[in-house]
């Protein structure tokens, strides 16, 4: 199941690096509409959801249950000021954090894949679930950026 869930990871980035590379830097600072985020906001809060997540991952594999807040993604956007960075740095920088998670999840012992994890007051799922929530939460925001006819939910 850890194999599986890193191939899904590994697999959804390499396959949407090539698409995010195609875009100039003025498109990637422009919001998808008023209120929404640019492209460069949009994969910053992935990268934000990666070092979150990181650490959901690397705590439910190594404690009895998991309880985690949840974390303030607007503030997070806006203090990391992705959209003063270049639009490379971010798309290079969230592949890397991501190659680096799909490595860790290999490494993840098969019975701590069910480890409890309560998150921000939902109900409680297995480590398994979060890692594959976080999966679909990576395609449902590249399928924004990227306008696709159909979104992924997650």
């Amino acid at each position: 199941m850890a194999q599986d869930l890193s191939r899904f990871l590994s697999e959804t980035i390499e396959r949407e690096l090539p698409v995010l590379r195609m875009f100039n830097e003025e498109r990637a600072s422009t919001p998808r509409g008023p209120g929404k985020w640019s492209p460069k906001e949009e994969v910053g809060h992935l990268i934000d959801s990666a070092a979150n997540n990181h650490i959901r991952f690397v705590r439910a594999a190594t404690e009895l249950e998991l309880r985690d807040s949840g974390y303030a993604q607007e503030d997070w956007v806006r203090l990391h000021g992705y959209t003063e960075l270049r639009w490379e740095t971010i798309v290079d920088f969230w592949f890397q954090y991501n190659t680096l998670l799909a490595a860790l999840l290999c490494r993840i012992p098969p019975d701590r894949l069910t480890t409890l994890c309560f998150i921000a007051g939902d109900p409680p799922v297995p480590l398994s679930s979060v890692i594959e929530s976080y999966i679909l939460h990576i395609q449902h925001h590249i399928d924004q950026v990227l306008a696709r006819d159909v979104i992924t939910k997650y």
